[in-house]
């Protein structure tokens, strides 16, 4: 008797094991059902695609801790509940496949950024979309048709009183012990798929709570770099994440609002009528042939600088290796060490504007597109926000190009149109340009025309034997990109030629392509910094380009500009050197952090990502200075 009451109670204990599937069961089947189909219906339908490693043991995990929930909860409630988390399910994951089949791409924080800034017409313009024949014959009617299945059979199983998702199972004839031949056998294998889910699973887990704790979308995105980053396999987690996303952002972007009233100008004396920057992308000082690299990817730059009009830098460094971080540290007047955030501060065109510039901003990269993976997102939500892009530009590009000759063409259109609309007698308002490429950023391959391409994999053949034909060939690339992105300055430089113009250009950060016998391609996030990974993707090639009327009308700015290129500088403090070049006078610039300055604090540490000191780091390495 005692022991026939022991294998009762085990029966009972491990019986509750089993109990979050057996009264939830159509919920668990329908959502797993739904969760391996979303996965299927957006698997890219490239080579070397495949679904999540660990797709259905996650997807078991995660379903069986939403029963157990449920579990808990009183039936009459539950039924409720389930309801509702069905029809977000379904909503979700039928608008996932929508963005994957129209966009290709999931679910990602800049399309939920766009659909918060649609208006009433552009909202039924897309549900007439959303609701067209053409939609309706999609991948998404298996979501659709999933959904109304499991409708039907809930709707049968209320209808003849099924008794199978209740939790207390009736046995319909009796047999000895039925909780150990029922109970017993049901909850040994859940408890083998538990362990199994949890054993495989746990790192992304893991990793999936330390994306979704993070405290800023800088730190998001710089999560995202790590090898071990989170896998959000199914569509609620990547919705979630998106208005997560959405959420930090926003954060920043109202304290960069607020930031606009104290964008003050005390007074400009238009010291540069035209200022041109341009922002190159991915270009490391180690391929330019400027600064002695022995394949001719710069001779028109070179061209210039002989010159005597192209004034090169020999010390410069960004002080991050990603665009995102880049741009925010580059367009705020918070620099490096200062208290604060980037986000705490003013970003410098709105002073431009306050001080009576015309504003251009030209950029083949940060337009709000709804596929955009979470770098783009994070480096142009600022720049996108109607509010803040109105407070820094009058004029700026409506679509991305191909190639970046794209954004010559835009800037020639503007030109066009200003000409025309201008009176006899108007005073021209100076002028602030900034051209933002995509310059060598990957891939490579298409960041030249065909017809420019110029260098070949043979070709380095002899100079990298070490090198397989497959690297070779990313390497000619990478050239032939740093080739074509010469010539895209130097008709930029041509467009200024008879202005009174000063051109500034750097690339944001430097590109690693298989230098000395590191094997490394683009770049490595990593918070261990060493030296070689700070001389090849922080250092970068910087220059300054003055038109003969400017060299004529500033020779005091031409000078000075001359004297500071053996200084040492950190891209997040050029601002700083921009509003001198203007005569913008404001509370916020200092002229420590202005190289052109007699005032300039050169001994300013350069920290790279908030960490490593990149001239102690050189100093080590090297064993001095430089």
């Amino acid at each position: 008797m005692k022991s026939e009451e022991i294998r009762k109670g085990i029966g009972k204990v491990l019986g509750l094991v089993s109990v979050p599937l057996r009264c939830n069961a159509m919920f668990f089947v329908f959502m797993y059902a739904l969760g391996v189909v979303c996965a299927w219906l957006t698997l890219p339908n490239t080579r070397g695609a495949k679904l999540y490693d660990h797709l259905y043991w996650e997807l078991f995990l995660d379903l069986y801790v939403v029963c157990a929930v449920l579990a808990v909860i009183p039936s009459r409630v539950r039924r409720w509940v389930k309801v509702v988390m069905c029809v977000f399910a379904y909503f979700v994951t039928f608008a996932d496949v929508y963005c994957f089949e129209k966009f290709g791409s999931t679910l990602t924080p800049s399309m939920l950024m766009l659909v918060g800034e649609t208006d009433a017409r552009e909202a039924s313009e897309f549900v007439r979309l959303f609701l067209s024949a053409e939609m309706l014959a999609g991948n998404a009617m298996w979501i659709l048709g999933l959904a109304l299945l499991h409708m039907g059979c809930g709707v049968w199983s209320v209808k003849y009183g099924m008794r199978s998702v209740k939790c207390r199972m009736k046995i319909p004839f009796r047999i000895p012990h039925p909780s150990l031949f029922i109970h017993v056998p049901l909850a040994l294998v859940v408890v083998y798929l538990l362990y199994t889910s949890v054993e495989e699973c746990w790192d992304n887990k893991r990793a999936t709570w330390r994306l979704m704790t993070q405290k800023t979308i800088g730190a998001v995105e710089h999560d995202l770099t790590r090898p071990d980053k989170a896998i959000l396999y199914a569509s609620p987690y990547r919705f979630v994440f998106s208005v997560y996303s959405n959420v930090l952002a926003a954060q920043q972007i109202d304290q960069l609002i607020a930031t606009i009233d104290r964008a003050v100008v005390d007074s400009c004396s238009v010291r540069s009528p035209h200022i041109v920057f341009i922002i190159g992308e991915s270009f490391g000082k180690h391929h330019s042939q400027q600064y002695g690299y022995t394949v001719p990817t710069t001779p028109r730059q070179i061209a210039r600088e002989k010159t005597g009009q192209l004034v090169k830098f020999s010390d410069v460094i960004a002080p991050w290796n990603l665009t995102s971080f880049v741009f925010k540290n580059l367009f705020s007047m918070h620099v490096v060490g200062e208290q604060g955030e980037w986000c705490d501060y003013p970003l410098f065109p709105e002073l431009f504007r306050k001080a009576g510039y015309e504003v251009t901003f030209l950029t083949n990269q940060f337009l709000p597109k709804a596929k955009e993976a979470v770098y783009d997102f994070s480096g142009g939500f600022f720049l996108n926000n109607p509010t803040l892009s109105q407070a820094m530009f009058d004029i700026r590009n409506e679509q991305t190009h191909l190639f970046d000759e794209g954004l010559l063409s835009d800037y020639d259109k503007i030109q066009e149109a200003r000409n025309e609309g201008q009176k006899v007698g108007d005073e021209e308002r100076p002028t602030l340009t900034i051209f933002h490429l995509l310059g060598q950023h990957t891939a490579y391959n298409i960041r030249c025309p065909k017809s420019k391409k110029h260098f070949r994999p043979e070709d380095y053949v002899k100079s990298r034997p070490e090198l397989t034909p497959r690297q070779r060939r990313f390497l000619s690339d990478y050239d032939n990109a740093c080739l074509y992105n010469d010539s895209i300055v130097d008709q930029i430089c041509r467009r200024f030629e008879q202005e009174d113009a000063i051109v500034i250009y750097m690339p944001d950060h430097g590109e690693e392509c298989y230098e000395g016998t590191r094997g490394i391609l683009c770049r490595r996030h990593t918070q261990q910094i060493d030296y070689d990974l700070a001389h090849f993707e922080f250092e970068i090639p910087f220059w300054i380009w003055c038109s003969g009327k400017y060299i004529e009308n500033h020779p005091d700015l031409f000078e000075q500009v001359k004297a500071a290129k053996d200084r040492r500088l950190m891209t997040d403090a050029l601002p700083h050197m921009l509003l001198y070049l203007a005569g913008i006078a404001a509370p916020t610039y200092h002229p420590e952090y202005n190289i052109l300055s007699p005032d300039y604090y050169e001994l300013r540490p350069r920290i790279l990502q908030d960490g490593a000191d990149y001239d102690k780091l050189r100093t080590e390495k090297l064993g001095t200075k430089k």
